[in-house]
């Protein structure tokens, strides 16, 4: 069954660099990002794995762990790490999962389910489909999904102005428009009635149709 947003995020027990983790108790109360990849050793995933490493502490600040997982066993994971490190010069503090035998790629359908059973033999080019983001919130479900081709490195960056405009609008009864980022002009969305938005904004809002209402992004 595919999984879509606003689904709760399947939980598991694996193996991973840092030990064994049961996946909704590591995440916690806080958000979390799960990002997979194809295969250990493969150039784009490398530099992928090695930029999120630069970004740990932007993530922190926003009470976000990450999380990476590629099919290989943590053996193999421990080994790339070192490479990662060599060439993209960040080390790798976040978990890597280990899914030798594919359950977690199937739980979360980025592989099919007669793909077998293990990821010896298999390469980055049959394991292609495991290149998704998973952007996880507080209440365990699916806030974000992001499927790239293999041959496309992801825009963590991106991954980030997401999560930003989440959480603003978690608290906030606003969304953000077309190319936001965080300080730039907000909408009061369509749920929120003009007498209830004069209470929160006594300024007033810039409306350049009834139904788009503009304001300062909430502080």
């Amino acid at each position: 069954m595919s999984l879509r947003l606003n689904d709760t995020a399947p939980d598991f027990t694996a193996e991973t660099t840092q030990g064994t983790i049961h996946f909704h108790d590591w995440i916690d109360n806080g958000w979390a990002v799960l990002f997979s990849h194809p295969k250990d050793f493969t150039p784009v995933c490398t530099t992928e794995l090695g930029y999120m490493a630069g970004l740990t502490e932007e993530f922190a600040k926003r009470n976000c762990k990450i999380i990476g997982l590629s099919v290989d066993p943590v053996t193999s994971h421990s080994k790339w790490a070192e490479d990662i490190q060599e060439t993209q010069g960040h080390a790798v503090t976040y978990p890597m999962i280990g899914d030798p035998q594919l359950k977690i790629a199937k739980l979360y359908d980025m592989l099919p389910a007669d793909a077998g059973d293990t990821s010896e033999g298999r390469t980055s080019a049959n394991n292609a489909t495991v290149r998704t983001v998973f952007v996880i919130g507080p209440d365990k479900k699916i806030k974000l999904m992001l499927v790239y081709p293999m041959n496309t490195g992801r825009n963590f960056n991106e991954v980030l102005r997401v999560l930003d405009s989440m959480q603003l609008t978690a608290s906030h009864k606003v969304a953000t428009p077309a190319n936001w980022n965080p300080g730039d002009d907000v909408i009061i969305t369509s749920a929120v009635s003009n007498e209830e938005a004069s209470k929160v904004y006594p300024g007033g809002w810039r409306s350049p149709k009834p139904y788009i209402r503009i304001v300062p992004q909430p502080k």
